[in-house]
C-alpha cells in the first residue's frame, strides 16, 4: 500500500522538495525549546506591514551561543551551549543542552531581526504583500 500525501496530487507539479523538507522537519522535531508563533497585524500609522514574531525559550544562552540563519527556503534556529570543566557541581539538574529548530518560509519571506531579552529569542519575520502574476504565453502551431 503506497502512502498518499497531499502533494501527491497530478495537479501539483515540481513541490517534491517541499515534500521532501516538511518530512526532514517532522523527524527532527523534539519539542525543546518550546516556542510561540504570532502574528503581528499592519500598523496603519507607521506603515509596517503584517509580520510574524517566532519566540523561542532559550534560557541560560547567551548571544554568543545563539545562531539564527536562513538556508534557502528555511529559517535555523541553532543554540550550542559549551560545557565549562572549571565548575565542581554538587547536583546538576540544568544540563548544557544542544537544539536546531527548523522554519520553512515561504517565498518572500525575510528576517526583519532577532532579539534576545529575559531569556526569549524573538525573530520577527516580514510577510510580502503577495503580487498576482499573469503570463500569457503564446502558442506556437506548426505546419
Amino acid at each position: 500500500m503506497s502512502r498518499m500525501t497531499p502533494f501527491t496530487s497530478p495537479l501539483l507539479l515540481g513541490f517534491d522538495a517541499m515534500e521532501k523538507t516538511l518530512e526532514r522537519i517532522a523527524k527532527g522535531n523534539d519539542g525543546y525549546p518550546p516556542y510561540n508563533i504570532e502574528r503581528l497585524r499592519p500598523n496603519g500609522e507607521t506603515g509596517a506591514p503584517e509580520r510574524l514574531r517566532i519566540t523561542l525559550a532559550v534560557a541560560g544562552f547567551s548571544e554568543d551561543e545563539l545562531d539564527v540563519t536562513t538556508e534557502e527556503n528555511q529559517l535555523v534556529i541553532r543554540g550550542r551551549q559549551v560545557d565549562s570543566g572549571e565548575r565542581d557541581y554538587l547536583y546538576r539538574g540544568i544540563a548544557a543542552r544542544q537544539f536546531q529548530r527548523t522554519f520553512v518560509l515561504a517565498d518572500g519571506m525575510r528576517v526583519s531581526g532577532a532579539e534576545l531579552k529575559n531569556g526569549l529569542l524573538s525573530v520577527e519575520l516580514v510577510r510580502p504583500e503577495p503580487v498576482r502574476m499573469v503570463k500569457k504565453i503564446n502558442i506556437s502551431v506548426s505546419d
